[in-house]
């Protein structure tokens, strides 16, 4: 056992046995009986597919009993993690070496030390720098002398890493007795000192990200409502298929990916034009069918929009039946970006917050500089007087609702990437989407947008003292009470449109 741990370590001064190791950590490497030979094994439909582990020769495919696994104690995989990590030190790419650094922060001994020494005279990348100079200094803080500790401190004080705080909690702990488990008073008092300073910065970071999260679902929040406001603000229609209309749109991704499996990213920007166009379909013939023999009659309009939406989904149900679809996150919008230790943004999030300010400003290009946004405006302000000046208000109430539905479908979009696509996807955010409207304002876009990144806010704010379902019934109350002291929003309606 101590022979095959000593020829392990032997391998750290030979770059080309890290796929090798890396093979045996995997418990892809095998002995090859017939010719006593070390291979790469990967399973196949024969057995396994094997390559030489020395030369990199391709071999072919054998049985399994052709060949035997090369099994390792708790012991060797510890000294196999450690030989790895020092190979990795010198490969090219900056992030394997960085991860590499990292995993050293744990079980560091001398030779580890005397190679992150060596590596960071050479090292180049700013990261794995800073990461190099942070495990010395942890390892620093196991010094004698009391001078190297004290320089340690303060040098990690400026760090944000969670490995550098747990280090230096450590030397404020007491142990079992009530003592102090580091003697020196004054290595403690720098270490609690340092604390505090690590501690407001992760609370400011805690803050930035709350904010973050905060700014994300409010941006769910106005896609979700952005065609609500359109439909119910402008037209002064209840519909409740609203939630339904985003569902389509969610399908139409999940549609778009399996015609294009091998191409997510590329389905997901084709989802968005036919999403709107589907959505956008649908809402026309809702409208010309059911809607405009209601005008006038809201009781009437949110009873059969509730009918439409219960057709939509049993349609949904019979057609991709009633489970959840999978819809896959393509890899541009995987991950996070780990700014450090303490603060990392979710990408997709990011990206639906772009996404949400894109879809607004077209909307209000749309809104203001086409011929519909003009006859859209002057038919929301006063119907009668455009019908009389030539406006054909019935194509323009069509369009107009065909507008919003398709606003509704590339909300859908953007759903399908944070939650599962199912029948009852638009259940889940009709309320929400009314909510925003009737806060920011019926039929303000812009009170729209800032009444959905304030609720988001508020929500994240509040889930880590209230929890989730609490804090969305204060929001509730909070709209309920602020509708009683503004009953027209935040931004309410002003002019010849708030007279109609």
């Amino acid at each position: 056992m101590v022979e095959r741990e000593q020829a392990i370590e032997s391998l750290v001064a030979d770059s080309r046995s890290l796929k090798l190791l890396q093979a045996l950590q995997d418990g892809k490497l095998f002995d090859l009986k017939a010719e006593s030979k070390l291979v790469i094994g990967s399973e196949s439909s024969l057995g396994y597919q094997l390559t030489d582990a020395i030369s990199g020769e391709n071999l072919p495919e054998v049985e399994r009993s052709a060949v035997g696994k090369i099994n390792l104690t708790n012991k060797l995989r510890s000294t196999l993690r450690k030989v790895i990590g020092q190979l990795q030190l010198n490969v090219d790419d900056a992030d394997a070496r960085l991860i590499a650094v990292k995993a050293m922060i744990k079980d560091i001994d001398d030779k580890s030390l005397e190679l992150l020494r060596t590596r960071l005279i050479q090292e180049q990348d700013a990261k794995v720098r800073a990461a190099i100079e942070q495990v010395l200094l942890i390892k620093d803080l196991d010094s004698q002398d009391k001078t190297a500790r004290i320089a340690a401190i303060t040098a990690l004080k400026e760090h944000n890493s969670q490995d550098a705080a747990n280090r230096l909690q450590t030397l404020t702990e007491k142990d079992a007795d009530g003592e102090f488990l580091e003697a020196d008073s004054d290595i403690r008092n720098l270490a609690e000192a340092a604390l505090v300073t690590i501690n407001g910065r992760l609370k400011t970071y805690a803050a930035i990200e709350t904010v973050f999260f905060g700014l994300s679902l409010g941006a769910v929040l106005v896609l979700s409502a952005i065609g609500l406001a359109i439909t119910f603000g402008v037209m002064g229609i209840i519909n409740m298929a609203h939630g339904e209309l985003m569902m389509l749109g969610a399908y139409t991704t999940y549609v778009m990916q399996q015609l294009m499996p091998n191409y997510l990213g590329t389905a997901l920007i084709v989802s968005i034009p036919m999403a709107f166009l589907v959505a956008a379909l649908v809402g026309i013939a809702i409208e010309r069918g059911v809607i405009r023999f209601l005008y006038g009659r809201p009781l009437e309009t949110l009873l059969a929009t509730f009918g439409v939406s219960l057709f939509l989904q049993q349609a949904v149900r019979s057609i991709f039946s009633p489970l959840n679809r999978s819809v896959s996150t393509p890899e541009w919008m995987s991950g996070s970006w780990q700014i450090n230790d303490f603060l990392s943004l979710t990408w997709n999030r990011f990206y639906i917050l772009v996404f949400c300010l894109l879809v607004f400003t077209a909307l209000l290009q749309i809104l203001k500089r086409t011929k519909l946004g003009l006859e859209v405006r002057a038919v929301a302000q006063n119907r009668g007087m455009a019908r009389a000046m030539g406006i054909p208000t019935a194509r323009v109430d069509a369009m107009t609702f065909g507008l919003g539905s398709g606003i509704a479908g590339v909300a859908g979009v953007a759903l399908s990437q944070i939650t599962n696509v199912g029948p009852n996807l638009g259940q889940a955010y009709i309320v929400d989407s009314f909510m925003v409207v009737v806060f920011g304002g019926v039929g303000n876009l812009f009170g729209t947008l800032v009444a959905g990144f304030t609720l988001g806010i508020a929500n994240k704010v509040l889930e880590p003292y209230a929890g989730a379902v609490l804090a969305k019934i204060l929001v509730l109350v909070f709209i309920i009470l602020f509708i009683q002291k503004k009953p027209r929003g935040l931004f309410p309606q002003k002019g010849r449109a708030a007279e109609s």
